[in-house]
C-alpha cells in the first residue's frame, strides 16, 4: 500500500533550499518514491492558517518511506534543511485500491 510524505515548508534560504531540494529529490528517487506536488499554487479552501508551500512525495510503502527518511542518503539533505527552511512532516498511509 502506498504511503505519503506531505510537508509543508517555509524557505528560510534560497540557496541552501536548492542544495536541499537537489540532494532530497536524488534520495527520493533512489528509494522508490515519486513527487506528486512540488510547490505548486496553493488554494486555501477552509480553515487556518494560510499554507505555505506544499509537497507530497508517494512511496511504495510505509517501510520503503521510513527506509527513505532514516537513509544515510539523505541525511546528506536533512544537514542543509535545518538553515534552508522550517516545515511541517507527515508521514501517511494510503488506502488500498478498490
Amino acid at each position: 500500500m502506498s504511503a505519503y510524505v506531505i510537508s509543508e515548508v517555509e524557505v528560510h534560504d534560497a540557496a541552501d533550499f536548492g542544495a536541499y531540494r537537489s540532494l532530497a529529490a536524488e534520495t527520493i528517487a533512489q528509494y522508490g518514491g515519486q513527487y506528486l506536488v512540488r510547490g505548486g499554487r496553493v488554494e486555501l479552501i477552509e480553515g487556518e492558517p494560510p499554507p505555505k508551500t506544499m509537497i507530497i512525495v508517494e512511496f511504495p510503502s510505509m517501510a520503503r518511506l521510513r527506509e527513505w527518511y532514516a537513509s544515510p542518503e539523505y541525511a546528506e539533505a536533512l544537514k542543509v534543511r535545518a538553515t534552508a527552511l522550517e516545515r511541517r512532516l507527515l508521514f501517511v498511509e494510503g488506502v488500498p485500491a478498490v
